[in-house]
């Protein structure tokens, strides 16, 4: 296992506590860095010299996102922190749910991945999806999960050039505007990630205090 030295987790008269991001998503990692207080340092799967595609064969959001974070931990003894994220779409069923990332493929391909929902729902009246995020924290002291949800509605056709994944088709309720086309301090103050990344927070600032 990687030894971490005990002064990187709280640094002298700083208290900057680093946590590792398990996710190889770029876009994920500059939302949860953005939405974290400047105390709280993310590392990244790459600088730990951990694979960016960690597994992710559970059957929900919350054991998916927790072992992600159970695989870091194990190999790395650091404050591991992983999300994972699903587009629930009411007249699919909740597809994509748990698959979304790999909804038409294993190349996880964005594009794809709109295109195919955007067919499903092609004709369809019942437009209604919601975003839900599970945030799990894995460290010594043990696992705790955090979870967002925004409800919104699935457009019919991508929309502006912001955000990742299916941003671009997701309009939520509270926006005439696609996840795509608001900035990100707007798109972060309505979000699902948001709002799991915002009760993480309250928990490692209480921890941390």
């Amino acid at each position: 296992m990687y030894q971490v030295p005990a002064w990187s987790f709280v640094i002298a008269d700083l208290r900057r506590v680093q946590l590792l991001l398990c996710t190889g998503n770029a876009g994920k990692l500059g939302e949860i860095r953005a939405l974290l207080p400047a105390r709280f340092v993310l590392r990244s799967l790459e600088q730990m010299g951990l694979p960016t595609d960690l597994p992710e064969t559970g059957a929900t959001l919350e054991a998916n996102a927790l072992q992600k974070a159970r695989f870091a931990f194990e190999r790395t003894g650091f404050v591991c922190v992983a999300d994972d994220t699903g587009l629930e779409v009411a007249a699919l069923d909740g597809a994509p749910g748990v698959y979304s990332a790999r909804y038409a493929g294993g190349s996880k391909d964005p594009v794809a991945n709109m295109a195919k929902v955007l067919a499903q729902l092609e004709g369809c009246e019942d437009r209604s999806a919601r975003f839900r995020t599970v945030v799990a924290l894995v460290d010594a002291q043990g696992e705790h999960t955090f979870e967002g949800e925004v409800r919104g509605m699935i457009t019919t056709e991508p929309r502006g050039k912001g955000g990742f994944g299916y941003d671009p088709i997701f309009r939520p309720h509270m926006s005439d505007l696609t996840f795509a086309e608001l900035d990100p301090a707007s798109k972060n103050a309505i979000s699902h990630r948001g709002m799991a990344v915002w009760k993480l927070v309250r928990y490692l600032e209480e921890r941390y205090r």
